[in-house]
């Protein structure tokens, strides 16, 4: 009766784990998602935390939850333990990262379901009497997925904190490198399935972690939003792995779920980025478009303070508004959706033109309008604006660098060349919300700052835009 109950609430459970994933896809419904996966996730706990505490013949290989029986009410405890404990670190994390916080607090919890992965299938391998073929593919790959997300989510982490370099790795012929580590990686998975040893499982297991490091390590800075992306597939595919170990269909379901959505929104952010979605997975996707560009003399930049920029928006029709990382850092987003409502109510037509990886993090810029109840009518995605600044009298580039560079089309051999950008350089006027000149993320210099149409307002954007209110 107990087991079937279990079924059932698994059922439910990955039903919300849709429903939420549907959720997400719209502004409108995303907090309506996001509890719904909530909803599953207590559900798939407390279904999980009862199977294991329940006696149950054991699927070949697996060893019988019975053996156990005299000691349920400690291994009931240290599963309660468990919980609460993840619980109370989950809810203390949510409650105070900042928004520039949540790519990297993203990228290390992907960590944490790869070296689950890799704890689970050693533990699968070593914990069972017999091994059957198939269990030992499980096994191997489990782990090799998991090793490589471990190592390359903490590389990702690294990178979008500041604790690493954004600059790529790149070591000599290392595509061929790659290729042969993963062969090496085929050969001790043979190995293993035909002759069962932990010595080949715990060589797959370094490899995987070599791979992780290596692959994210040779990505770019700039690129790393279509790689935290990546990472969760990879995640996906790490916990389904798990879940066909522990012979968990829930766990299945949901790791399938995450690996397909997080590989189908990194194949569109690739899209976005006019790069090679093949070339992610393979790990060449921090190599550019060629060589570094030599440092060029674009000539003398503009400066316009506050109540000058106040004075061309007061005489302006159409305003559109490009966000980017600089405005997180800032916390810049209340101000900004003061100054759109303001600007609305003298009856300007402001917009909001997001790219595809502004930000750190798929979705970071329209996270923040949201949370600053900007309308999600005027939020528009990259390729649905870019036509339009020829005919928009002011854009503010607030905190945004690479993702409005024209390099990217005009230079060739800029490591960003190629990647669509938003074209604000049409507009008649440009002010462009900046600390200083220094290049963006990408380490790339931007020919922007320096048109006759740009006019750079520097210091802190929260500050620069709360003055123009003023001004206004």
């Amino acid at each position: 009766m107990l087991l079937t109950m279990v079924q059932t609430a698994y059922i439910v459970a990955a039903v919300l784990f849709i429903l939420a994933l549907a959720g997400l896809s719209k502004h409108e419904s995303a907090k309506v998602g996001n509890m719904a996966g909530m909803i599953g996730m207590v559900i798939a706990l407390g279904a999980t935390i009862a199977e294991s505490l329940t006696c149950r013949a054991p699927a070949e290989g697996e060893i019988a939850h019975c053996e156990y029986a005299m000691a349920r009410p400690m291994t009931a405890l240290l599963l309660f333990a468990a919980v609460l404990i993840g619980a109370a670190i989950g809810v203390w994390r949510a409650r105070t990262v900042e928004m520039t916080g949540m790519p990297q607090l993203i990228a290390i919890l992907h960590s944490f379901v790869g070296i689950a992965a890799v704890l689970v299938g050693f533990n699968s391998f070593l914990a069972a009497d017999t091994h059957n073929a198939a269990h030992l593919v499980e096994v191997a790959l489990g782990v090799l997925i998991g090793a490589y997300t471990f190592t390359g989510s903490v590389v990702a982490f690294g990178k979008l904190s500041g604790r690493m370099k954004s600059k790529p790795m790149t070591l000599p012929a290392r595509n061929l490198l790659n290729l042969l580590v993963f062969l090496v990686s085929v050969g001790f998975m043979v190995w293993f399935v035909v002759a069962p040893s932990v010595v080949p499982l715990i060589v797959i297991a370094v490899i995987g972690f070599a791979l992780g490091w290596h692959m994210v390590a040779s990505i770019g800075g700039g690129d790393m939003p279509v790689v935290v992306s990546m990472l969760n597939s990879y995640s996906g595919w790490a916990a389904a792995a798990a879940g066909f170990m522990l012979n968990n269909n829930l766990l299945i379901v949901t790791g399938a779920l995450v690996g397909a959505s997080g590989a189908i929104l990194s194949y569109i952010m690739c899209k976005g980025m006019n790069r090679s979605f093949i070339s992610v997975i393979l790990g060449g996707f921090g190599e550019g478009a060629g060589p570094a560009i030599e440092a060029r003399d674009y000539g003398e930049h503009r400066e316009i303070m506050a109540d000058g920029a106040a004075e061309l928006l007061k005489t302006a029709k159409r305003v559109i508004i490009t966000p980017g990382y600089g405005m997180a850092v800032a916390k810049a987003q209340g101000p900004v959706a003061q100054l759109t409502q303001k600007l609305r109510d003298e009856g300007v037509d402001v917009r909001f033109g997001i790219h595809p990886v502004a930000g750190r993090l798929p979705g970071h810029m329209n996270v923040l309008l949201a949370e600053a109840r900007v309308p999600y009518d005027i939020v528009l995605e990259m390729d649905e604006i870019n036509e339009d600044f020829d005919d928009t009298d002011v854009v503010l580039v607030i905190g945004a660098n690479d993702t409005v560079n024209p390099a990217a089309l005009e230079e060739p051999n800029s490591p960003i060349a190629g990647m669509p950008v938003l074209e604000v350089w049409h507009s008649d006027n440009v002010i462009v919300f900046k600390r200083s000149m220094a290049a963006g993320y990408a380490g790339v210099q931007n020919p922007l700052f320096f048109k006759e149409n740009t006019q750079m307002l520097f210091g802190d954007a929260k500050d620069r835009v709360e003055d123009i209110i003023k001004a206004l």
